[in-house]
C-alpha cells in the first residue's frame, strides 16, 4: 500500500512538474494583467496594452508548446530554420497588432484598422500555416490537450469548415461582415463584440491558409493543388471589389472613427477611407497571388517526384 501512495506521489509531482511552464504564462499573464490595471504607464511599447485573457495565453502557450516540440525534435522532425521564422514572424505580427498599443490606433484611424485586419486574418496566419507547425506544437503539448485537439469531433468540425466553398465564403464573408458600415460602428463600440470581431479574424485566417499552403498532396491533404491554388487566387476579386467600393466612396462610410477622435487631423475620412480601401485588396491580393504561386511551384516538384519515382513521390512537411 505504501509503494502505491508513493507511485501516486510520485506521478502526482512529476505532472505539477510537466505543467510548471504553462502555469509560468498564467502567472506572467497575471502580473500583465496587474500592471495595466495598476500601472499603465509602466507597460513597454511591446507589452499588453489591452489586455486580453484568451489572446494573451493562446500567444503564450502557442510560444511555450512549439518552443518545447522544437526541442523534442530529434532528427529530421526537427523544423528547418526558415520553417522556425516564419512561425515566430507570424505570432509576432498577430501579437503585435491584437495586444500592443497598435490596438488603440487602430481604433482611431480606419486604415490603420485595416492594418490591423490585414495582419489578423492574412499576414499572421499565413506565415504560421507556412511554417507548417502542427507537429512539432502538437510534440509540445500536455497530451490530455492533445488528446482532446485529435479527437474524432474536433476532426470532423474542422473537415467542415475547411470544405472548398465554406472556406472561401467564411474566409470573404467574415471580411465583408466587419466592414460592413452599422456593424463596423456597432463591434467598434461594444468590447465585447469587438473581442469577438477580432478573435473571428485570426481563426477563420487560420483556417483558411492552413486548408490552401498544406504542402502535402491529395491524400492526405482535403484538396488538390489545384484546387488550392484556386482558393488562394478567386479570392483576390471580392477583396479588390469592396476594397474599391470603400477607397471610392464618395461620403464618410465609419463616423465612428470620428466620434472617437483621430489620430491625426490631417488624414480627414475621405482620405482616410481611401487609403483603406487600398490596404483592403493591394497587400492582400498580392499575398494571395504569392501563396498561388508557391502552391503551383510546389505542385511543379510533386509532379517532377512523380515522374522520377512513379507512386511512391510525397511533398514532405517542409517543402518551400
Amino acid at each position: 500500500m505504501s509503494h502505491a501512495v508513493a507511485d501516486t506521489t510520485i506521478k502526482a509531482a512529476s505532472w505539477q512538474t510537466r505543467l510548471l511552464p504553462e502555469a509560468a504564462v498564467v502567472a506572467l499573464a497575471l502580473g500583465a494583467q496587474w500592471l495595466g490595471d495598476r500601472h499603465p504607464t509602466m507597460i513597454p511599447w511591446w507589452g499588453p496594452w489591452d489586455f486580453s485573457w484568451p489572446a494573451f495565453l493562446a500567444a503564450g502557450w502557442g510560444l511555450l508548446w512549439f518552443l518545447r516540440g522544437q526541442r523534442r525534435a530529434i532528427g529530421s522532425d526537427r523544423m528547418a530554420g526558415w520553417r522556425v521564422a516564419c512561425f515566430l514572424a507570424g505570432l509576432a505580427t498577430i501579437y503585435l497588432v491584437l495586444l500592443t498599443r497598435f490596438e488603440y490606433l487602430a481604433q482611431h484611424l480606419f486604415f490603420l484598422n485595416r492594418v490591423q485586419h490585414a495582419a489578423m486574418h492574412h499576414l499572421g496566419p499565413f506565415l504560421i500555416a507556412l511554417s507548417w507547425p502542427g507537429a512539432t506544437i502538437a510534440r509540445g503539448m500536455p497530451t490530455t490537450l492533445w488528446r482532446c485537439c485529435a479527437s474524432g469531433v474536433v476532426r470532423r468540425v474542422l473537415g467542415v469548415l475547411q470544405q472548398p466553398v465554406l472556406a472561401v465564403l467564411l474566409f470573404e464573408g467574415l471580411l465583408v461582415l466587419w466592414l460592413i458600415p452599422p456593424v463596423t460602428f456597432r463591434a467598434m463600440l461594444d468590447s465585447r463584440l469587438y473581442a469577438v470581431m477580432n478573435a473571428s479574424m485570426v481563426v477563420d485566417g487560420l483556417l483558411f491558409w492552413f486548408l490552401v499552403l498544406d504542402p502535402r498532396p491529395n491524400p492526405p491533404a482535403p484538396i488538390g493543388f489545384f484546387g488550392r491554388a484556386a482558393l488562394a487566387f478567386l479570392v483576390i476579386f471580392p477583396q479588390i471589389a469592396v476594397g474599391t467600393l470603400i477607397g471610392v466612396a464618395p461620403h464618410e462610410l465609419y463616423p465612428n472613427f470620428s466620434l472617437c477622435g483621430r489620430l491625426y487631423s490631417a488624414i480627414g475620412p475621405l482620405l482616410d477611407q481611401q487609403i483603406g480601401g487600398l490596404i483592403l485588396w493591394v497587400p492582400t491580393g498580392m499575398m494571395s497571388a504569392l501563396a498561388t504561386g508557391l502552391i503551383i511551384h510546389r505542385m511543379c516538384l510533386h509532379e517532377e517526384a512523380e515522374v522520377a519515382d512513379p507512386g511512391t513521390a510525397r511533398v514532405q512537411e517542409g517543402l518551400p
